[in-house]
């Protein structure tokens, strides 16, 4: 079992930045290296694949919309995912969820994940 807590999120002005973290615990030899990434979901829409990390080959997966302006970090030492987000917009806004999961197909797919952290608020203001 993994368990997974999120934070860092809050409101902030159209243009500004913000850093979510992931700490993830409960890790076993089987599940060591893992995909960990990032969904969100805004009122009334389906649940979005923001950006994803294999822990282990390090490879990112970005959704269309956020690439170039979201990166997504991981540390093995601490077992801690963070996402800086920059140049927010107000399309940003969503609830956004920490995912994990041992084998993946389909990164940016919120269907192939067990493990979710319990979500934390983005509001961006004009």
């Amino acid at each position: 079992q993994v368990h997974l807590v999120d934070s860092g999120g809050g409101s902030v002005q159209a243009g500004g930045s913000l850093r979510l973290s992931c700490a993830a615990s409960g890790y076993t030899v089987d599940n060591a290296y893992m995909y960990m990434g990032w969904f969100r979901q805004a009122p009334g829409k389906e649940r979005e694949g923001v950006a994803i990390i294999h822990t282990r080959s390090r490879r990112t997966y970005y959704g269309d919309s956020v690439e170039g302006r979201f990166t997504i970090s991981h540390s093995n030492a601490n077992n801690t995912l963070s996402l800086q987000m920059n140049s927010l917009n107000p399309e940003d806004t969503a609830m956004y969820y920490c995912a994990a999961d041992t084998r993946v197909s389909g990164p940016l797919d919120h269907r192939k994940y067990r493990y979710w952290g319990q979500g934390t608020q983005v509001t961006v203001s004009i």
